[in-house]
């Protein structure tokens, strides 16, 4: 819950401060850009099925409100300058109206970065010493980590994507990146959630992602973006494994469809199942 700003943003600066400590006086067994991948046998262990921890909120630490990011009075506050507040604002005035479209409804794009980290469905990583990746069962996700000692490529040869570019090392059993050229609200089709919650395509983001002494594989990230935020904005977020076994399915969300949009009205319907529209509260 949204207590105190002051406090919350003073815990955060140590946060950032500790991160940035950690990055820099790593144990002997981190590996810089540019050394060679480690051994498969020095990787850990993340196979199976995982499942994100807590609802789609993406900042729980600053969220305003109970409830789910659909639900009128339900908010973050990232460090947003007036100009990005104010669009947040009217973003969040568009959804406790239900008239702020989410692209991925019908799972045709991907859903970009940060927000492959924000997802309801179940994910699988891929663990290799040249790369990582990460599979969500929610769409055409695949975010793909570097880890053969590659550099970032200049920025001459990147350019915005959904999930950018993602170059990083490993540090003991720790994976270390940083992702750059990423869409973001360039395009108005890469969302955090569905509060409305967005960064422009100048953002950048550090991350750190391990199996924590709870047994969930934690992900923390610093986000950057001088053209929306104030300083950095650090977000964790966990992941579950689930019991041995677990399958995942493909699916496209166009296959039974039942939220169409009503142009003339401008709102999403839910149909009931002889097709006909629920009344609008």
């Amino acid at each position: 819950m949204w207590n105190s700003s002051q406090s919350l943003w003073s815990r955060r600066a140590a946060l950032i401060a500790g991160l940035g400590v950690i990055l820099l006086l790593a144990p002997g067994t981190s590996r810089a850009q540019g050394d060679t991948p480690p051994d498969f046998g020095d990787l850990p262990d993340w196979s199976g099925v995982w499942q994100m921890i807590g609802g789609t909120v993406f900042d729980q630490a600053t969220r305003e409100g109970e409830g789910g990011s659909t639900t009128p009075g339900v908010r973050e506050h990232p460090p947003y300058n007036a100009e990005w507040e104010a669009m947040y604002r009217e973003h969040l005035a568009l959804r406790d109206q239900q008239r702020f479209p989410d692209v991925i409804s019908n799972c045709g794009v991907p859903v970009g970065w940060p927000r492959i980290f924000n997802l309801p469905d179940v994910y699988e990583m891929v663990v290799r010493p040249e790369q990582t990746w990460i599979l969500s069962e929610n769409g055409p996700n695949v975010y793909r980590i570097y880890t053969d000692g590659r550099e970032m490529p200049a920025p001459e040869d990147r350019w915005p994507t959904y999930t950018g570019v993602s170059v990083g090392r490993w540090e003991g059993r720790t994976l270390v990146w940083e992702t750059k050229s990423t869409k973001g609200w360039m395009d108005r089709d890469v969302l955090l959630d569905r509060t409305g919650l967005v960064l422009s395509n100048q953002a950048e983001g550090t991350h750190r992602m391990y199996v924590n002494d709870a047994g969930n594989l934690q992900i923390d990230m610093v986000i950057t973006d001088p053209q929306a935020l104030t300083g950095p904005w650090p977000v964790t977020h966990q992941f579950r494994r689930l019991p041995p076994g677990t399958m995942v399915y493909d699916y496209g969300c166009a296959e039974n469809n039942r939220n169409p949009v009503d142009t003339e009205q401008g709102v999403t319907l839910t149909l009931d199942p002889d097709g006909n529209p629920f009344p609008l509260d």
